[in-house]
């Protein structure tokens, strides 16, 4: 099994097999594999059973007790995935890393992907067995196989990770860090073309403990995470295996989840990745891996496995999954400390938002007023030049482009443009042609009209707003369609919803920073309305929920950072899977949004895009919405927290989601590929 350091809690999900026998294990195979057929049930209870040690045992009684070799006879016996499996646990790790690296460099193409997943994310100790298992099982040096074949920059870094050289020191130099900030800034955003051997060596061999304060730093003094510089400078498996280091940095248990995940999403599994990673992690951190999936991806790692894959095969990896984390009364606790610690980024996190439509530089409103209607008058319309002029310009220049078009021609330009466009092309440009605060009233209005409320719409425009740009959309409502936005909020939502929407549109959002004896009281609070306080302070139900949805909607985001880091410490739970699993409707959906909003605004609306485009149909209305609204304010943020968490750039979601004008309108504000 493999070692803890002392004190250290196990993190595996398989143990030592209590009364361990290895002869009569042994027996118990050979049993189970005599005569015609063999009872797989009994082999996989077995070896899911023991940790990899034992297994070791049991073969080497195997061959004293029968003269053959186990993993021989288990290989003629079973077949295809479950196989595989079952194979994989007998190999000690290093020689399975082994054997998996064989068969990534044999036959016709290599596959870097599995390359990249072993090397980035092995210590220095397995890199070293893992080189010597190779080496005594092929009688072949890993690094010749290597560099025979890969090429470039990418076999230079897996070059530099076979040495197992990263240092161990936790003692880290700040000077060093700056340094290394400025060496990698210099190295990719300063230099007209990449120095790429700067990052090879540093992302190579420094410490993860000084890495994490560089990565921090880096944000802090560039305003974009590395990854995002990464993804800027490097390209193809190079910039894979430099991200996948970065990711391990950070936490290689997130890795992995992140890796089954995606192995399991959409059509068809990646049983070979599944696979390596149930074999790879189950006596290291699957117990932390498991907890990181339920918090990411809100769903349990057992529950994907039972969905996705099936037979003996599915069996074996739930047992080597050891656990369903959706099961009542398996709230995963460690997976607080997860949320603990992204708390704490978001609290130190100042990342810079920025837009992707900038004001035109030589910005001429009468000539752009002439294009406008040259582009509308007589037989068609020219969508092409409409759509360069809106969205090229900053929302202050389009307004005097409307004052000019109608000093020039007496015309509304607004109308004008409403006749000759139509369909989601039309709601884009005319959204972008609104001052931002009508715009909001409009969405606001249209998600209370006719029959049902866009219950969606109403909280995304209401819990993300700053207090500025909630009096802002009050003002304009009223002066757009005689009704203050609480008397419209009031006739159209009822009970708690309507308290929490009221509370939002009044703006009044404290703007101070953290009082953490204050935090604390919140939080207690909070655990209290849950139902998971160990305590309570005595207070009716009536009146403590309404002192929760006092904290949430008007306490100031970096206070509520605080609060939500006390509840974790106080709970052991984070608190946006808490609402979600104890509250439920339109009044979950909302504390949810504010929470997560609070959490992180543009990866909020990076979730938001990508709902609106997954799966059959699109719903243009959100995607319209979002992209008008956050064009000017922090759409670049939301494109890099969405090809962070989707693999993918919003440019090529777009893309494939939506077609003509109204796409070309969309590319415009979403303002390049990642």
């Amino acid at each position: 099994m493999a070692k803890t350091a002392q004190g250290a809690k196990y993190r595996g999900s398989i143990h030592d097999f209590p009364d361990f026998d290895a002869s009569q294990d042994a027996e118990a195979l050979y049993t189970a594999m005599k005569g015609f057929g063999s009872d797989k049930e009994a082999i996989l209870e077995l070896i899911t059973s023991r940790s990899n040690r034992q297994r070791q045992e049991v073969s080497q009684s195997y061959k004293s007790l029968y003269g053959k070799d186990l993993i021989a006879d288990l290989k003629y016996e079973l077949t295809g995935k479950f196989e595989r499996l079952i194979v994989g646990l007998m190999r000690p790790l290093a020689y399975s890393d082994a054997k998996e690296i064989k068969d990534a460099l044999s036959g016709i193409g290599t596959d870097e992907k599995c390359l990249i997943e072993i090397l980035a994310s092995r210590t220095n100790e397995q890199i070293h067995q893992l080189v010597a298992a190779y080496k005594d099982a092929y009688e072949r040096d890993l690094e010749a196989d290597i560099i025979g074949d890969t090429s470039g920059h990418f076999q230079k870094m897996l070059v530099v990770l076979l040495q197992g050289t990263r240092e161990e020191d936790d003692v880290v130099s700040e000077d060093l860090v700056q340094q290394d900030v400025q060496d990698l800034y210099e190295a990719g955003e300063l230099k007209w073309g990449t120095d790429e051997a700067q990052f090879i060596y540093i992302l190579g061999n420094r410490s993860k403990q000084h890495l994490r304060l560089v990565f921090d730093e880096y944000l802090r003094t560039t305003g974009k995470p590395i990854e995002a510089s990464i993804r800027g400078e490097l390209s193809g498996d190079f910039e894979k295996l430099m991200l996948a280091v970065v990711k391990c940095i950070r936490s290689t248990p997130e890795y992995f989840a992140e890796r089954l995940f995606k192995a399991m999403k959409g059509l068809g599994t990646r049983d070979n990745t599944l696979i390596r990673i149930m074999v790879s992690r189950s006596e290291l951190d699957m117990l932390d891996i498991r907890e990181i999936f339920r918090t990411k991806y809100e769903k349990s790692l057992y529950n994907m496995i039972k969905n996705d894959t099936s037979g003996e095969y599915k069996k074996a990896l739930l047992k080597l999954c050891g656990g369903d984390d959706d099961a009542a009364g398996q709230f995963f606790p460690e997976a607080a400390q997860v949320a603990y610690q992204m708390w704490e980024l978001s609290a130190v996190a100042r990342v810079e938002l920025k837009g992707t439509v900038r004001a035109a530089n030589d910005f001429n409103p009468d000539a752009d007023a002439k294009a406008l209607r040259k582009a509308m008058k007589g037989l068609g319309t020219d969508e092409g030049t409409i759509i360069d002029i809106v969205t090229q310009r900053s929302n202050a220049q389009r307004q005097q482009i409307r004052q000019t078009f109608k000093s020039h021609f007496g015309r509304d330009l607004m109308a004008d443009l409403k006749s000759e466009l139509s369909g989601d092309l039309a709601r884009l440009i005319l959204g972008l042609m609104m001052p931002p605060d009508h715009y909001d009233a409009k969405q606001l209005k249209k998600a209370m009209e006719g029959a049902g409320t866009d219950e969606k719409a109403l909280i995304e425009i209401l819990a993300t707003r700053t207090n500025a740009e909630i009096q802002a959309i009050n003002e304009a409502y009223k002066e757009d369609y005689h009704k203050s936005l609480e008397d419209a909020l009031s006739s159209d939502t009822s009970g708690h919803f309507k308290r929490i929407l009221i509370s939002l549109a009044t703006g009044n959002r404290e703007e101070g920073g953290e009082n953490r004896d204050q935090a604390r009281e919140d939080a207690q609070v909070a655990a209290e309305i849950l139902e998971i306080a160990d305590t309570s302070s005595g207070g009716d139900k009536a009146s403590m929920e309404t002192r929760f949805m006092t904290i949430l909607c008007t306490r100031s985001y970096p206070h509520l950072r605080r609060v939500f880091q006390e509840f974790v410490k106080m709970t052991n739970y984070d608190v946006e899977h808490v609402i979600k699993k104890e509250m439920s409707g339109d009044v979950r959906d909302a504390f949810v949004a504010i929470v997560q909003s609070v959490k992180n605004k543009p990866l909020f609306f990076a979730d938001k895009l990508y709902k609106s485009m997954k799966g059959a149909g699109t719903d243009e209305k959100t995607l319209t919405r979002i992209m008008v609204s956050r064009s000017e304010i922090d759409l670049l943020n939301v494109r890099r927290e969405f090809i962070e968490k989707y693999d993918k750039s919003l440019h090529k979601a777009i893309e494939g989601d939506t077609s003509g004008d109204f796409m070309k309108a969309l590319l415009a504000l979403c303002g390049g590929e990642d």
